[in-house]
């Protein structure tokens, strides 16, 4: 595959794996699906090691690159939060060649994708409807994602620009709201001192939120993994389908908060990695009933459509969306 001078290279880096697609920043759907190559982050030393390897396997050159990871963007550098890869913005463009190269936060990718996505890449929850706005329309959005820990961003959508708001929302206080979730925030207290809503929304959160109920159920679960925990709620175990239960109730309620904070009365987004794997679970769980249940603003939230994510690749998708926001930057902004 050759690719021309259009094309930017875009990335979506994790702790664990590294994803690569080239982006026609000319075309309407600037993503190519079929381009998207996945390598284990172990395998490289580097992230320009593992870049070059993608750029070679698929036959493309490129001058330009959006980069999204799973950290701390600080200035030129950025750290992988789960993996020992510290990269350098100029080192890495260098070695690849590159004459421009962006490192985003993966949440300001993630938010960012909502500029591409169609109402097939998304699953309404709840009874408000969602359809794509053009660019010009300003616009109010949330994203919230549970994976590994629980990322909270916000897309702001003013004159054809998009404008990504990252954050660290997840960790917010956790604001229980019925007695069985204040006796959790009390256990988890005990453990943790200062409970945020990434104790209990994310896969470790779900650990959690198992041990917790094992405990209030004078039960001992044993060391437990995300999915160890869905497999014994797909069994039939109470105390496992009781940890699903909350933790959409919980859920819900964090993602109304956030519309609350952000003013995101357009939408709140659900991605990561926890969201397609319970996606039914969510679809038939007291998520949208816990995100309305806002008192005064009950009835506002009421016409938040709140949306999972289904897009099998939303961060390249943010990447391209990014990269595509940029070369429609006035005065040319270098992409």
């Amino acid at each position: 595959m050759s690719g021309p001078a259009e094309h930017v290279l875009v990335a979506d880096i994790g702790g664990t794996n590294a994803r690569f697609a080239l982006a026609d920043i000319t075309a309407a759907v600037p993503l190519d699906q079929g381009s998207i190559g996945e390598y284990p982050v172990a395998r490289f030393p580097s992230l320009a090691d593992a870049a070059a390897c993608y750029l070679q396997e698929h036959g493309a050159t490129v001058r330009s690159g959006v980069f999204a990871v799973a950290g701390r963007v600080d200035g030129d550098e950025a750290r992988i939060t789960n993996h020992p890869w510290v990269i350098s913005r100029s080192r890495t463009a260098a070695q690849l060649g590159l004459s421009r190269l962006h490192l985003i936060n993966d949440f300001v990718a993630q938010a960012m994708s909502v500029a591409l996505l169609r109402t097939t890449d998304v699953v309404q929850i709840g009874g408000a409807a969602w359809q794509p706005a053009a660019p010009s329309v300003p616009r109010n959005y949330c994203v919230i994602g549970p994976g590994t820990g629980l990322g909270v961003g916000g897309l702001l959508v003013r004159d054809g620009r998009h404008y990504p708001l990252a954050t660290e929302g997840g960790h917010a206080s956790f604001a229980p709201t019925t007695p069985e979730q204040i006796r959790i925030l009390e256990i988890l207290t005990q453990q943790f001192g200062r409970v945020s809503n990434e104790r209990l929304i994310c896969g470790p959160g779900l650990v959690n939120l198992h041990r917790t109920l094992s405990e209030i159920a004078g039960q001992d679960p044993g060391q437990l993994q995300p999915a160890q925990v869905s497999e014994r709620a797909g069994a039939g175990d109470p105390v496992a389908m009781r940890a699903i239960e909350v933790f959409m109730d919980i859920f819900g309620a964090v993602a109304g908060d956030a519309v609350l904070v952000q003013g995101a009365w357009d939408g709140v987004f659900l991605t990561g990695g926890l969201v397609p794997r319970l996606l039914g679970p969510l679809q038939h769980s007291g998520f949208r009933s816990h995100f309305e249940n806002k008192g005064r603003f009950a009835a506002t939230l009421s016409q938040v459509p709140s949306l999972a994510i289904v897009h099998p690749c939303p961060g390249l998708l943010g990447a391209a969306a990014y990269a595509l926001d940029l070369e429609q930057a006035p005065n040319g902004a270098s992409a």
